[in-house]
C-alpha cells in the first residue's frame, strides 16, 4: 500500500494498563490536564484548523457516563456517551465532510470515539437477563447490576473487495449512494465462514460473478451503525456476465483502470464518482490502479 487506509493511525496509547487499576484511572480522572471530545451530535466539532476540538472534564456533567480513548504521552483523553436518538445522523453530510477534512490522525480518534458511542447505546441492558448495564473498565466494557455478566466491545468483520477480470474491477452502487457515486462490494462475514469464503459468496450473490483466488489488501475499521472492520480484497473473477440482486445493488459494472483513475481524481466526464478518501474502497481503487 502506498498510502495507510483513512480512520488509521491514531496518536493516542490505548492505556489498557488503566482500565483494570481503579486507583490508577481516579487519577486520570482527577487530571486538570484531561481533554473531552467536543461533539455536535455524534458529529466532531472542527477548529478553524480543521482539527478536533477538545474541551475539559469541566464542561461535563459530574454524573456523565466517559469513556478514556487514550493518553497522548501522559495527557489522558475522553469522550462521553452521548444518547443517539437520530441514527441516520451517522452517515449524514456533515459526518463525511468533517472525515474528509480532518487529519488522519484525528480521523482516527473520532471513529473510535463514535463506534464506542453507538456500543453503549445498544448495550444500555444486559443480553442474557434484560437488567440495565452500567460502565466499567474505563469505558470499555458494560456490567450488569443484576448477574453480573461482563459485556465488552466487539467489532464486527466486513469484506470489501473488487473482482478483476481481464484488466478491469467490478463497481456498484445502492440505491441509497448519491447520484453517480459506485464502491467496491461489500458485505458481512457470516458464522463459520472464511474471508476468501465470504469474498466469492458476496460477489456471487449480489452481482452473480463467480470468483477463485482471493488475495488481502488491507483493513481499516469503519464507525457507521456500530464498529466494524472492513477487510478488503481483490478476487480473480472466472466471468463477466453481471447478474445483480436489486435487493443488494441498484446497478453494476466493470471498469477499467483509466476509468478508476479519472473518478479518483474527480475529472469532469469520468463514469463513475469514487468512493470519499477516507474509505477503504478508495484505497482499494488507488491500489489496484498502481498496480
Amino acid at each position: 500500500m502506498t498510502t495507510d487506509p483513512g480512520l488509521t493511525g491514531s496518536r493516542l496509547d490505548r492505556a489498557d494498563h488503566l482500565r483494570a487499576d481503579p486507583e490508577a484511572y481516579a487519577v486520570v480522572l482527577g487530571d486538570w490536564r484531561a481533554r473531552v471530545l467536543t461533539l455536535e451530535g455524534l458529529a466532531p466539532a472542527i477548529s478553524d484548523a480543521d482539527t478536533l476540538v477538545w474541551g475539559s472534564l469541566a464542561d461535563v456533567a459530574a454524573d456523565a457516563e466517559l469513556v478514556l480513548l487514550g493518553l497522548d504521552g501522559d495527557r489522558p483523553y475522553f469522550v462521553e456517551v452521548v444518547v443517539a436518538t437520530e441514527p441516520s445522523v451517522m452517515r449524514s453530510p456533515a459526518m463525511f465532510h468533517a472525515l474528509t477534512i480532518l487529519p488522519a490522525e484525528d480521523a482516527a480518534t473520532f471513529a473510535t470515539a463514535l463506534s464506542l458511542i453507538t456500543w453503549h447505546n445498544n448495550h444500555r441492558f444486559c443480553a442474557r437477563c434484560g437488567s440495565m448495564t452500567t460502565l466499567f473498565r474505563a469505558g470499555w466494557g458494560r456490567k450488569c447490576d443484576a448477574c453480573s455478566t461482563e459485556h465488552f466491545p466487539r467489532t464486527d468483520p466486513v469484506v470489501i473487495m473488487l473482482a478483476e477480470h481481464s484488466g478491469r474491477v467490478l463497481v456498484g452502487r445502492q440505491s441509497r449512494f448519491p447520484p453517480g457515486n459506485y464502491s467496491a462490494l461489500a458485505g458481512f462475514l457470516e458464522p463459520g465462514e472464511s474471508i476468501e469464503e465470504a469474498v466469492r459468496r458476496e460477489v456471487k450473490e449480489e452481482a452473480g460473478i463467480t470468483c477463485g483466488a482471493v488475495r488481502y489488501v488491507a483493513s481499516q475499521p469503519w464507525p457507521f451503525g456500530g464498529a466494524q472492520l472492513m477487510i478488503a480484497c481483490i478476487a480473480e473473477a472466472l466471468d463477466d456476465a453481471i447478474v445483480i440482486d436489486e435487493r443488494e445493488l441498484e446497478d453494476a459494472m466493470w471498469v477499467t483502470r483509466d476509468d478508476a483513475r479519472a473518478a479518483l481524481a474527480g475529472e469532469e466526464g469520468a463514469r463513475f464518482r469514487a468512493p470519499p478518501p477516507f474509505a477503504i474502497a478508495h484505497t482499494l481503487l488507488r491500489h489496484w490502479v498502481a498496480k
